[in-house]
Parts: structure tokens; C-alpha cells; sequence
């Protein structure tokens, strides 16, 4: 992981692009893992971990009908995750990660594993879908933040 960050952090910093955060099932490991590499002061904006339905509410302003009605794991919550970080952190890039990372809270609909990452970048906002098959925990947030790493660079090249 230590390898993908450091790309990440390159890459953003050749780009002069700045970053930001909102994180739930993964606890600020995103953040934590892009704090770990030496310049990344200079893209590193913002580092929420929006953990509870209350922060998710409070702090990004999703809407608590779209929590009763979708969940706090959902595209939908994801979605109004990452707009709302947009508005709030006013970077080039916002990241948003909601999940079930196990290795109990997982229901038959949405199973330990389902974890959703928002992304945007200018006009462009993309919410992904995925399962992890592993339950184990750390496995879930560690697979997770990969995942966002990637779509990172994918994005900002």
C-alpha cells in the first residue's frame, strides 16, 4: 500500500491538485495512509471520519430521509458523501467511503464487505460499488483504501 500512496501523493503534488476526505468504515486509515508520506502536506486538505448517521447528518449534510431510506451504506449516501465534502473542502479531488467492514453489523441485503467509495473530481463524480469476500476486518478497510487509491490516480491523470 505503502507504494500506491506514495504514487498518489507524487502524482497530486506534479498536478499542484489537492485532496480531501470523508470516511466511514475505514476509520481515517485513507487519511492516515496519505499523512504517512512525507510532501503530502502540500495536497492534503481535509480528513473526516464521518462514523456515525449524526456526523454523516450534522457534518455533510446528507439528508437524514435519504439515511431512513437508502441506509448509511448506499450509493445514494455515498454520493451526497463525497458532493457535500466537494462544498465543504473546496478541493480538486473528494473521496467518500461507506461500509460494512465487519465482522458483525452485515445483514442479508447489505453484507459485511459492501463497502461504496465516492469520487470527485471537477464535474465528474463517480460512486463504485464493491465487495470484499474476505471478512475479515482490517483485510475490508485495508482492501477498501487500495481500491480508493487507485481510482486516485485513475482520476487524476
Amino acid at each position: 500500500m505503502k507504494k500506491l500512496t506514495q504514487r498518489v501523493v507524487k502524482l497530486l503534488n506534479k498536478k499542484k491538485l489537492k485532496i480531501s476526505f470523508a470516511e466511514s468504515c475505514t476509520g481515517g486509515l485513507l487519511s492516515s495512509s496519505i499523512t504517512s508520506i512525507s510532501g503530502s502536506s502540500k495536497i492534503f486538505t481535509l480528513g473526516l471520519v464521518t462514523y456515525s448517521n449524526q456526523a454523516k447528518i450534522n457534518i455533510l449534510k446528507v439528508s437524514k430521509k435519504t439515511i431512513i431510506k437508502h441506509g448509511a451504506v448506499s450509493y445514494e449516501t455515498c454520493l451526497y458523501m463525497v458532493k457535500n465534502l466537494n462544498k465543504i473542502s473546496k478541493t480538486d479531488i473528494s473521496v467518500s467511503i461507506t461500509g460494512v467492514a465487519g465482522p458483525k453489523g452485515g445483514t442479508k441485503k447489505k453484507p459485511v464487505g459492501l463497502v461504496y467509495i465516492g469520487i470527485k473530481k471537477g464535474k465528474k463524480t463517480l460512486v463504485k460499488k464493491f465487495f470484499f469476500k474476505n471478512k475479515k476486518r482490517n483485510l475490508i478497510q485495508r482492501s477498501t483504501v487500495n481500491k480508493a487509491l487507485n481510482l486516485i490516480l485513475r482520476l487524476a491523470k
